[in-house]
């Protein structure tokens, strides 16, 4: 495996910044559920899947050969950077909370646990589909 690039992890962790974020914030406008947040929080996990595998696509398509969970790790913690620096000020704080309690929230971490897992799965499947093409051509 070789080192991670910054630059199209970067890239990446922003697509799916985009698309999560965006779905938290369309989630509100669409009220389903009684709480608003565990709404959000529901549509952003389901966003996740999609857009994190667009990410890692994105990532694995230039021929990168990262170590899956390296990336996903990178990929997270570039999400958290942006959470600090652009989500947290301009959704959380209006709303009444603060950096302390989204980082706080153990719901975060484990949407942090599925971003990294989701790398992974997307690369063992990459893998396996490659593999199954190389033995059926």
């Amino acid at each position: 495996m070789k080192s991670l690039n910054f630059k199209s992890a970067f890239i990446a962790a922003l697509i799916v910044q985009v698309l999560g974020v965006s779905a938290f914030v369309a989630s509100h406008f669409v009220q389903i559920m009684s709480d608003a947040e565990l709404q959000a929080n529901l549509a952003l996990a389901l966003t996740l899947i999609p857009a994190v595998t667009l990410g890692a696509h994105t990532y694995y398509r230039q021929g990168h050969q990262t170590n899956p969970a390296a990336l996903g790790t990178a990929m997270f913690a570039i999400a958290i950077i942006l959470d600090a620096l652009i989500t947290v000020p301009l959704l959380v704080i209006p709303a009444g909370g603060d950096h302390a309690s989204f980082f706080g929230d153990p719901g975060f971490w484990i949407i942090g646990v599925l971003y990294v897992s989701i790398v992974v799965l997307y690369h063992k499947v990459r893998r396996a589909l490659k593999s199954t093409k190389v033995t059926n051509a």
